[in-house]
């Protein structure tokens, strides 16, 4: 078995209620797939699994993103989350599956509903504003074979696996989620539960302010009177860099939360980040 916690997102087919697949949807320049799988790299230490339908084009995915396809169209997301856990065996012990249709989920949300599977359980499952939310859960990877004979009886809908006797699990309600201060200072409304199901709520969703995080140039790029942070909104990385006018380009590198160095302008932020930026040359 292997360690740590990955993560799955599933991309789902096309939306009757949307029209189009909604991993394609554009968010902030990018797409919602490609922000909830950076959202996920960001809360894992394991490998990143995308659940397609069969023969269903995907936006541009990041390098070392596994993709992999339901074998058979239509049986829902108990099938998926089949899919999901059955390509991480021998690879990870936990998944944090989720759909990709959460554009304000958030790491904090993740990480505490991931420590919450400790070994005598095999399901955490939010009840998040009035809600199960069985696509934004912890699961145990060896459920796979259960979840996959759930799918041969029949079973469409995650219900009927927190039901079997088999299954361990534990649901955590808004203050139990929000006894993590980490989450209720990063999320304290649980936004991150909040999908988009229809065209009105993709426009609801698009309209909300983008996240509130805290910038600073250094060095060359600190001239011009730009010293000291600033606290602007932006949903990724080059949105960032726009806000304190910059152009995220060779020139330039970014430090992460005070780790992860990236250039690249889709890294999805969330609210409470700190960016640096810092000249290439200046920053090795």
């Amino acid at each position: 078995m292997g360690h740590g916690a990955a993560g799955v997102v599933l991309a789902g087919g096309r939306s009757s209620r949307m029209g189009t697949p909604k991993a394609a949807l554009e968010w902030h320049g990018s797409t919602l797939l490609r922000r909830t799988l950076g959202v996920l790299a960001r809360s894992v230490d394991g490998p990143l699994v995308v659940v397609r339908a069969p023969d269903q084009p995907l936006p541009e995915v990041p390098l070392r993103v596994d993709v992999v396809a339901d074998p058979e169209e239509g049986l829902g997301p108990l099938q998926g989350i089949a899919a999901g856990l059955a390509a991480l065996a021998d690879r990870a012990h936990a998944a944090f599956v989720c759909s990709t249709d959460l554009p304000f989920l958030h790491p904090a949300f993740v990480r505490r509903v991931l420590a919450t599977l400790t070994d005598d359980l095999d399901v955490v499952l939010p009840v998040a504003r009035g809600h199960p939310q069985p696509l934004a859960a912890a699961y145990r990877v060896t459920l796979a074979p259960l979840v996959a004979e759930l799918v041969a009886a029949g079973e469409r809908r995650p219900a009927s696996l927190f039901r079997h006797h088999r299954c361990r699990t534990l649901r955590l309600d808004d203050a139990a989620l929000l006894a993590d201060p980490e989450l209720a200072s990063a999320d304290p409304a649980l936004d991150s539960v909040v999908n988009v199901n229809s065209p009105e709520d993709y426009r609801a969703a698009r309209c909300h302010p983008a996240p509130t995080v805290t910038v600073q140039r250094y060095g060359a790029l600190a001239g011009d009177g730009h010293l000291g942070p600033r606290t602007v909104r932006a949903a990724t990385l080059s949105g960032a860099a726009a806000a304190v006018g910059l152009a995220l380009d060779r020139h330039v590198i970014a430090a992460l939360n005070g780790d992860q160095i990236s250039r690249d302008g889709a890294l999805p932020l969330t609210s409470g980040d700190t960016i640096a930026f810092i000249a290439a040359d200046a920053g090795g």
